[in-house]
């Protein structure tokens, strides 16, 4: 099967995602700079949840551009992501609404974890259902940023038992590891362009 419809349609769920995180946005009682300040717990929540599901589109927008074909296991895979990130706005709201007390911090952590392990098993998916795909393969590796940022998710998750603020700064540290794209695809990319 061709990939395009797979890459569509994650383009419209992670659009769909942050539009939901902004609704959550409500407007300020008043009319003055000062009446925002309540709203910098929401302003800070979202900035972060839009920043991991921007990392993860970006991410999977380069990991598409050396894949041909897609098989089922590649489209449950990807529903399999896609089901962990729509919950971000969830968390992102109930973190907030709850001044990033533990409970809410460590769900939020759980959530990007599942979101870092369903993108591992997209990954390995992408991997079988392109066997003959040496370029995907290349570019993948052994994963071990994928793998550093899950090892950090369940410290955060961890710390979240003694400081929530703990936790938050381990999901900050992931977000931060991965803000500029993955550049193991561009490398590839870039090397069969200076070949031709």
């Amino acid at each position: 099967m061709h990939k395009g419809r797979l890459e569509a349609f994650s383009d419209g769920v992670m659009a769909v995602i942050i539009t939901i995180m902004v609704l959550e946005f409500k407007l300020p009682k008043g009319n003055t700079l000062q009446d925002l300040i309540p709203l910098l717990p929401t302003l800070i929540s979202y900035i972060i949840s839009f920043v991991f599901i921007g990392i993860y589109w970006n991410n999977h927008h380069h990991m598409f551009q050396l894949v041909e074909k897609v098989n089922g296991k590649t489209l449950w895979a990807n529903h399999h992501l896609l089901f962990w990130l729509s919950l971000i706005p969830f968390v992102t709201n109930w973190m907030n609404d709850n001044s990033f007390s533990k409970w809410p911090v460590i769900l939020y952590g759980f959530i990007l974890l599942l979101c870092g392990v369903a993108y591992y098993i997209l990954s390995k998916a992408l991997l079988k259902a392109s066997s003959e795909n040496e370029r995907l393969e290349r570019a993948l590796g052994q994963d071990q940023k994928g793998i550093l940022s899950m090892v950090i998710y369940l410290i955060g998750i961890g710390l979240g038992f003694v400081n929530p603020l703990f936790s938050l700064a381990c999901y900050v540290t992931v977000a931060i590891i991965w803000f500029i794209p993955d550049k193991r695809v561009e490398k590839v990319v870039f090397s069969e362009e200076k070949e031709r």
